[in-house]
């Protein structure tokens, strides 16, 4: 019975150092034509890993241009027109960093953006001993608690893509929409205009010299 909570609370102390070690930011923004927007995250120690994911939700082709710089504004990633992308990188540096997305290609049209800034840190901390502790069981626990984490991240990345596929999908269901209706009105248009068009042909072709006559 000891053991069991011996084990229950190695379980406890691990996930919460796993959780205590993640600091992320989950957000969605609008981007106007010819805009730039740029948003920051500090690191406080060498060696951390950075994790950058984004994705065009909405809005023309969607895609983007972005930009990821270091405190000493050195380019670490860039891109060009890309409609989503997930990296994973060092931070050599202490300091801020910088993840801009511009918006210069669409002269009209907004994009709406999903994109995740984390920031963590993974050191492998040894439970504090206890008197009864058996070693070979902690470091599988721990093992077991670090691989449902790693299945968690492909769940949570598998959902992302989902609604990333979901938004894009009524985004294009949208603008079919409105270019129907907009072809419809000028169809429309074009009977009405051809109909009055005939009207005044016709009443034309009837008038002679100022002098009208009856069919």
């Amino acid at each position: 019975m000891a053991a069991f909570y011996i084990l229950l609370s190695c379980l406890l102390y691990v996930f919460l150092v796993a959780v205590s070690e993640v600091d992320a930011t989950a957000l969605t923004t609008a981007i106007g034509p010819n805009e730039r927007l740029c948003f920051y995250t500090d690191v406080d120690k060498a060696g951390e890993k950075i994790g950058f994911y984004f994705a065009v939700q909405s809005g023309g082709s969607f895609d983007i241009d972005f930009e990821v710089k270091d405190p000493n504004d050195k380019v670490l990633l860039d891109g060009v027109r890309e409609r989503q992308g997930d990296y994973v990188l060092t931070a050599n540096t202490i300091g801020e960093y910088a993840f801009c997305f511009e918006n210069d290609m669409s002269t009209l049209t907004e994009k709406l953006i999903d994109f995740d800034i984390m920031v963590e840190s993974e050191p492998r901390r040894d439970p504090p001993a206890k008197p009864g502790q058996i070693a070979e069981q902690t470091s599988a626990l721990e093992e077991s608690i670090f691989k449902l984490n790693g299945m968690l991240l492909n769940i949570k990345r598998t959902q992302k893509y989902f609604h990333t596929r979901e938004n894009r999908g009524f985004d294009t269901v949208k603008s079919t929409m409105n270019r129907l209706f907009w072809y419809a009105l000028l169809e429309s248009l074009g009977v009405v205009g051809m109909a009055i068009l005939q009207v005044y042909i016709l009443q034309t072709f009837f008038t002679k010299t100022g002098r009208k006559y009856k069919v």
